[in-house]
């Protein structure tokens, strides 16, 4: 028991360690922390579920690796490419990985590493506005994050911890919530508090279609909409202070679908430059012809935006990544692994039923996630996303639910 106890705490902070350290957005650090924990935490036997997800972005990943072959794309963009691709399959085998039979109350692994990271945002916080005298949203989330999905899954795991068999003190979830709820809200991101609704509207089962959730689902999007009317309506500054917020939720709609952007006008292009990447990607891709459109040109392309742009740290004319996930894969694995990705959120919704309240309510999560992924796709690129932890999660649900239904046949 003693040698189970000592080796949960080793996984444990091998995954606060893969956690962390994206968020230092640095992926040179991300890409060997995941490699070296995938490394030595391989396992013999892998679930069907978790072979379909892996299968679903090795296939992506094969795509552009053989259509590269024809371009004979430059070493650097190469591997490059080859890192990034691989991330989502690094932090599938990582979650399910982990997360070990043996463990001892598994959802506190998480709680734990939701907290660390709300503190370092907090201080983080603390110092950009005591220290260099930010005020602004803009450069504020510039120094101190733009968003932190796995703060909402902690806020979500900690609200529904009964639902989800977590042993934890009340004492402890007064102090972390307040923490966790208040670090979230300071990312001032839009994602987030979709993320929140979306993940607490399916841990309440109400994506389960029957006539209930399909009331509640109705009336969600009526005050939804009203909020947004109110806003839209309300014209709030593009750069004064939570107005700037208000902003971006007033622009929210037609940023990442509007087909056609003035690239010289500076606002229209700034407010929609999502559309702009989409734009000039699906041009340059089928311009290419109908083979480029079903395979897509390969690891080491890149998007050209047609002039230089300020990206976050440098002004940038060819870009290999978008913020659109969906448009990456395009870009990279063409119609083929634009439909490959999209089976990877529908295998989501595919959960098979078990007698255990707990397995029950993290199918709804994993549902959640499903939604959810949609979005993320389509804003920040998802599982892609050089600093996105959704695919640890993920893996970590999914053997924490199969540990639990081994673990009840076994008691039978």
């Amino acid at each position: 028991m003693g040698l189970k106890i000592k080796k949960q705490r080793i996984y444990e902070l091998l995954f606060m360690a893969c956690i962390v350290v994206p968020y230092f957005n640095v992926y040179e650090a991300t890409f060997f922390i995941w490699s070296l924990t995938a490394l030595i935490t391989l396992r013999k036997k892998y679930s069907f579920t978790m072979v379909k997800q892996l299968a679903c972005f090795t296939g992506i990943l094969i795509i552009a690796l053989i259509v590269s072959f024809f371009d004979f794309p430059e070493p650097y963009p190469f591997v490059r490419d080859f890192a990034y691709m691989l991330k989502p399959i690094l932090g599938l085998l990582i979650g399910y990985q982990i997360c070990k039979d043996y463990f001892d109350n598994p959802f506190i692994i998480i709680v734990k590493t939701g907290v660390v990271i709300a503190v370092f945002h907090m201080f983080n916080l603390a110092y950009a506005f005591t220290f260099l005298h930010i005020r602004d949203m803009p450069t504020l989330r510039m120094h101190t994050g733009y968003f932190s999905d796995f703060e909402v899954y902690t806020i979500i795991i900690l609200i529904f911890r009964k639902q989800l068999g977590l042993e934890i003190s009340d004492k402890r979830v007064k102090l972390f919530l307040p923490l966790l709820i208040f670090s979230t809200i300071l990312y001032l991101a839009r994602s987030n508090f979709i993320q929140f609704v979306v993940l607490y509207i399916a841990m309440k089962g109400y994506f389960v279609a029957n006539k209930r959730s399909i009331t509640i689902l109705v009336f969600s999007v009526l005050i939804l909409g009203g909020g947004y009317t109110a806003i839209y309506y309300s014209n709030p500054s593009r750069t004064r202070g939570i107005e700037a917020f208000f902003y971006k939720i007033k622009n929210a709609p037609k940023e990442a679908f509007k087909t056609h952007v003035n690239k010289y006008d500076w606002k229209d292009l700034n407010d929609n430059y999502r559309s702009y990447e989409t734009i000039m990607t699906y041009k340059q891709v089928t311009d290419k012809g109908p083979a480029t459109v079903a395979f897509g040109k390969g690891l080491g392309s890149t998007t050209d935006l047609k002039k230089k742009m300020w990206l976050q740290s440098s002004y940038m004319r060819f870009i290999p990544f978008l913020h659109n996930g969906f448009t990456t894969v395009f870009l990279k694995s063409g119609l083929v692994g634009l439909i490959l990705l999209f089976i990877s959120i529908f295998l989501l919704y595919k959960n098979k039923p078990f007698d255990s309240p707990i397995i029950t309510n993290i199918n709804f999560l994993i549902v959640g996630t499903g939604v959810y992924l949609i979005v993320s796709y389509w804003v920040f690129m998802g599982f892609y996303f050089t600093v996105d932890t959704k695919a640890v999660i993920f893996g970590f649900l999914v053997r924490y639910r199969e540990n639990i239904a081994r673990a009840m046949t076994n008691h039978v």
